[in-house]
C-alpha cells in the first residue's frame, strides 16, 4: 500500500474572496462584508487593504463605517458589502472542482469563514510529480480561479490542516517531521472545549511544542481522554479516518450587487467575467456549453430570465458575451438588476473533419450571431426552426430554436412528389360559383376561369376558444386571361363567407 500523504488547501476569509473573485473592479479597495440581520450586522471577512485600515473581525457597521473617509471627492475608505450565502456556495462548488483535478479523493475541512479541503494525494507523484510540484500547480490552478489560498502537505491529515490555516504559501513537511513545524504554533489553532483552553493557559502553556512536552499520564489524568487527543494533534501522531465526499458537477456562477445595476455595460462587465469561469471549468473536462440560462434578481421581487441557446456547443468567450449582448438588447429587464446567476449546460464539443481540397465553410458562431440578431429585429417568435402542430388545421405550426440536425440518408430512386407552397397571409378573392362549384374568381390583378377543380373538403374545430375555423377546400386547376395554367388551393371560410386563395401547386 501506498504511504499516506495529504495536501490541504485552506483560502482564509472566505466571504470576501468569493464576492471578489468576480468583481475585478473593487479588488484594489478595502472591502469588509458584513453579516447578521441589520442594525447589528458585524465585520466576518475582509481583504488585505482593510484589514491595513484597521478592520477587525467582530466590529459593528457603525464602527466600520468610522473607517470610511473621503480624499478628494473619490471613495477611498472602507467599502462595505453584505454577505452573500448564495455566492459562497457557488464559489465553494468552483474550488472543489479545481481541487478535485488533483485527486478524487477530498474531504471538507471548513472552519469559520475559510474554506478547506484536505485531498489524498497518495500515488499522484507519477501524475503531478513530487508534492511541492503538486502544491505549486494545485495554487496555481486556484489562483487563475480568483481564489488566493495556502497548501501545505504531510503524511499527517491534521498537520496538513493545521499548517495550512498558519501559514501562508506553500508548506511541505517531510514524513516524522511533523513535530518540528508544528513547534511554536499557538494553541488556537486546536479545537478545544473552554475548560481545556483555560487550563492550560493558568499553567503557562501557549503554543503546540509546549502541549506535547508535557507527559501523557498526568495530563489525562487531569483533564481526561480528551487532553490525549490535544496532545497527540500537537504532535502530529493523531490518525485520522478519511472521509471523502462526491461533489455534483454543476456549472453555475452567482453574484450579487451591492447596489441596483440599471446600466446593460455593468451587466455585462460582470457576466464576463462569470462566463470566463463557466468556459474555463467545462473546458478542463474536454467539454462546451450547449446552454447558459440568466437569471436576474430585479427590484420588486421580480425576476427575469434569458436564456442563450448556440446552434452548437461553443467555448469561444467573444461569441458568448456577444449573443449575451444581444439577449439583453432583445428583452431587456424591466428593473434595475440585484444578482445575476448564470447556469450552463455541458455537452461534447462538435466535430467536423473537412477534406483536404473542401472550401473553407462559414463559422457556426456567425450563424448564432445573425439569428439573434433577426430576433431583437423581427421578434423572439419569427426567427427559428417551423414545427408542424398536432393539429387537424391545415398550415398549424409554431416556431422553435434552431438546431443544426444531421442531415437523413436519401433513399434511391425516389418519386417526384408536388409541393404546397402556402401564401402568408392568404390572399382574399372574389368568387363566381356555377351548381356550388368555383367557375371563376378574381385576385385583385386578373380573372381566372376554373377548368377543373376537386371538392369540398370540409374541416372544422377548436369551436371552444377564439381560434375556431369551419371551411371547404378546394383543388382546383384554372387558367389565366393569357392562358397561363395556374394549380392552387382555394378555400371557403364558412365562418366569414369569404374566399381565400391560400396555396400554390408547384
Amino acid at each position: 500500500m501506498k504511504p499516506e500523504l495529504y495536501a490541504c488547501v485552506y483560502a482564509a476569509e472566505f466571504p470576501s474572496q468569493a464576492m471578489l473573485r468576480l468583481r475585478p473592479d473593487l479588488q484594489s479597495l478595502p472591502i469588509a462584508v458584513l453579516d447578521g440581520r441589520p442594525p447589528l450586522e458585524e465585520v466576518c471577512s475582509m481583504n488585505r487593504s482593510a484589514r491595513r485600515l484597521g478592520a477587525s473581525q467582530g466590529m459593528t457597521r457603525l464602527e466600520a463605517e468610522a473607517l470610511v473617509v473621503q480624499h478628494g471627492g473619490t471613495d477611498q475608505g472602507l467599502r462595505l458589502l453584505s454577505r452573500s450565502l448564495e455566492g459562497e456556495s457557488a464559489a465553494r462548488a468552483v474550488m472543489l472542482e479545481c481541487a478535485a483535478i488533483f485527486s478524487p479523493r477530498i474531504e471538507q475541512a471548513s472552519q469559520g469563514t475559510a474554506c478547506a479541503f484536505v485531498l489524498d494525494i497518495a500515488g499522484t507523484e507519477r501524475l503531478f510529480g513530487p508534492p511541492r510540484a503538486l502544491a505549486e500547480r494545485l495554487r496555481t490552478a486556484l489562483l487563475a480561479a480568483g481564489f488566493r489560498a495556502s497548501v501545505a502537505v504531510s503524511a499527517n491529515f491534521h498537520t496538513a490542516r493545521i499548517l495550512a490555516a498558519s501559514s501562508r504559501g506553500i508548506t511541505v513537511v517531510p514524513p516524522g517531521e511533523e513535530a518540528q513545524f508544528l513547534s511554536g504554533l499557538p494553541l488556537a489553532l486546536l479545537d478545544m472545549q473552554p475548560d481545556h483552553a483555560e487550563t492550560l493557559a493558568i499553567w503557562g502553556i501557549r503554543t503546540l511544542d509546549e502541549l506535547a512536552a508535557l507527559p501523557q499520564d498526568e495530563l489525562t489524568a487531569r483533564l481526561g481522554q480528551g487532553a490525549t487527543t490535544l496532545r497527540n494533534l500537537a504532535r502530529g501522531a493523531y490518525m485520522h479516518a478519511f472521509q471523502p465526499q462526491e461533489a455534483a458537477f454543476a456549472l453555475r456562477e452567482f453574484c450579487e450587487f451591492e447596489t441596483p445595476v440599471e446600466q446593460v455595460d455593468s451587466l455585462l462587465f460582470v457576466g464576463a467575467r462569470m462566463l470566463d469561469s463557466l468556459i474555463q471549468r467545462a473546458s478542463t473536462r474536454a467539454m462546451s456549453l450547449a446552454r447558459v440560462d440568466l437569471d436576474l434578481a430585479l427590484e420588486g421581487n421580480s425576476t427575469h430570465r434569458l436564456v442563450l441557446r448556440p446552434a452548437l456547443p461553443a467555448v469561444d468567450r467573444k461569441f458568448l458575451l456577444k449573443l449575451m449582448q444581444l439577449e439583453i438588447a432583445a428583452s431587456p429587464p424591466s428593473a434595475a438588476v440585484l444578482s445575476l446567476a448564470l447556469s450552463a449546460q455541458a455537452a461534447q464539443s462538435s466535430k467536423v473533419q473537412l477534406g483536404l481540397f473542401a472550401p473553407q465553410t462559414p463559422e457556426p458562431s456567425r450563424l448564432d450571431v445573425t439569428i439573434a440578431r433577426l430576433k431583437a429585429i423581427a421578434g423572439e417568435d419569427r426567427v427559428g426552426s417551423p414545427v408542424l402542430e398536432d393539429a387537424h388545421l391545415a398550415g398549424a405550426f409554431h416556431m422553435t430554436d434552431f438546431r443544426v440536425e444531421p442531415s437523413p440518408a436519401i433513399e434511391g430512386n425516389r418519386q417526384p412528389r408536388m409541393a404546397l407552397r402556402r401564401l402568408r397571409p392568404p390572399l382574399t378573392v372574389r368568387m363566381v360559383l356555377k351548381a356550388d362549384q368555383p367557375d371563376l374568381f378574381f385576385d385583385g390583378r386578373q380573372s381566372y376561369r376554373v377548368s377543373t377543380c376537386f371538392g369540398p373538403w370540409r374541416s372544422s374545430g377548436c369551436w371552444w376558444s377564439s381560434g375556431d375555423w369551419d371551411s371547404d377546400e378546394w383543388d382546383v386547376l384554372a387558367q389565366s386571361q393569357d392562358c397561363t395554367p395556374l394549380a392552387c388551393l382555394l378555400v371557403m371560410d364558412r365562418a366569414n363567407c369569404e374566399w381565400r386563395l391560400e396555396a400554390f401547386y408547384d
